[in-house]
């Protein structure tokens, strides 16, 4: 298959195809991923929920992006790899948006780079575009900005706080971005901005009128039995099947049936 590059999201929108993606953080899980049917990873700041053990994306740093980014980059060939701009890596300057997104291409080899904001972040997106690295915005609940929503909301309910995401979805439009992530909006406002807005557009918890649809690996496999929001489908129980292995494993050991003679070497 070949390799899935900025092309495809728009040949994907123009014919109507769906697009899927889902988050990755390692190389083994990245090869997985490159031989499933999967259009494109993120890297996401998301990382710092179900990798790092925090209670949100903030303490996640350009250096965890940039470890975990080539770790991925190094378990795919086919697949696009797109890497998150952390809290506190673009907010301060255009200027410095821009020299942390090439560290995120030069550095943890990434595809492409995602970031989260309307207007106040054009004219990085639009610096960052014009150096040639392809960037995906983020509307609608915006983790990076949780303190500021007062907690996890559902976004654009209201008719003024639509007006104004699909306004941001249009200047980010403008501004260069090739792909929008709409998370926690409502189906039919993001329906809407499906239709109007050109590029692609990649729901969480957007319901299904958008482009293409993205979920966190971890919580695809259900991994954490704690973590069941609205929008979340887990396609498989992994976490009481590790608990099974886990405890068949110390049965094992505990009764000397691990290691047996096939394991051992002689």
């Amino acid at each position: 298959m070949p390799t899935v590059t900025v092309h495809h999201f728009a040949r994907a929108k123009q014919r109507g195809e769906k697009l899927r993606l889902i988050t990755c953080y390692d190389a083994t899980f990245a090869r997985l991923v490159d031989a499933s049917a999967i259009d494109a990873v993120l890297v996401g700041d998301s990382l710092g929920n179900v990798v790092q053990g925090h209670d949100n994306t903030l303490p996640v740093t350009l250096d965890d992006v940039v470890y975990h980014t080539r770790a991925v980059t190094r378990g795919c060939s086919r697949v696009q790899v797109v890497a998150d701009m952390p809290f506190g890596s673009y907010q301060v300057s255009a200027q410095q948006g821009l020299t942390n997104a090439v560290r995120l291409v030069q550095e943890g080899r990434a595809h492409a780079v995602k970031l989260e904001g309307g207007e106040r972040v054009a004219e990085t997106i639009r610096r960052v575009v014009e150096t040639g690295i392809p960037v995906m915005g983020h509307l609608g609940f915006t983790p990076q900005s949780v303190h500021g929503f007062g907690g996890y909301y559902v976004q654009g309910r209201d008719d003024d706080a639509a007006e104004r995401l699909l306004a941001d979805a249009h200047i980010l439009a403008q501004a260069g971005v090739y792909a929008l992530v709409l998370e926690m909006v409502p189906a039919d406002l993001s329906a809407r901005v499906t239709r109007e807005v050109p590029v692609p557009t990649i729901g969480i918890g957007a319901g299904p009128g958008c482009d293409g649809q993205i979920l966190v690996l971890h919580d695809f496999l259900g991994l954490d039995a704690r973590f069941n929001p609205k929008f979340l489908k887990k396609y498989r129980d992994y976490a009481t099947d590790v608990r099974l292995a886990l405890d068949e494993y110390c049965a094992d050991v505990d009764a000397g049936r691990f290691p047996a003679e096939e394991h051992s070497f002689r």
